[in-house]
């Protein structure tokens, strides 16, 4: 994995997962393999039936002497004519959206792993953070039991 979304597993249930190619400039690619990436405040749109990526961070390496060099710019998905309809529909639910999970290298293509999922409200977070803590005692109560 080259960059993964922090927010992504706390701030939405994630229903589904598909894998997306995504259109790059060549000094994104190399930022990319250097991990001078974010994810963290991005999310994906569909546009005259296209998808697109939208708020993503790619920083230019220092070395970099493309003038034009926007790290935010909207980059186009590359997904085929089935799964965009497919999440298109699902889309159109109340309160869904499309939200990138990792970006990472597959046969030397970079790959952005979305998730289509429905926003947690405050409460649901709190109680993931209960479960949560609650798992990491039992196991800690589990180490010392059989010791």
């Amino acid at each position: 994995k080259t960059a993964h979304n922090p927010k992504a597993m706390r701030d939405y249930f994630i229903t589904e997962r598909i894998e997306a190619g995504i259109v790059l400039n060549g000094w994104e690619v190399k930022s990319l393999r250097a991990n001078r990436i974010q994810l963290k405040e991005s999310y994906a749109i569909f546009k005259d039936n296209e998808a697109w990526l939208i708020n993503a961070h790619i920083s230019p390496l220092p070395s970099c002497t493309d003038r034009a060099t926007n790290p935010t710019r909207t980059r186009k998905l590359l997904l085929n004519r089935r799964e965009l309809r497919s999440l298109q529909g699902k889309l159109t639910r109340q309160g869904y959206t499309l939200i990138p999970l990792n970006l990472h290298w597959k046969n030397n293509r970079a790959k952005l792993e979305l998730g289509l999922g429905k926003g947690k409200h405050k409460y649901d977070k709190r109680m993931a953070e209960r479960n949560r803590s609650w798992d990491m005692e039992k196991r800690r109560l589990q180490k010392t039991l059989h010791k």
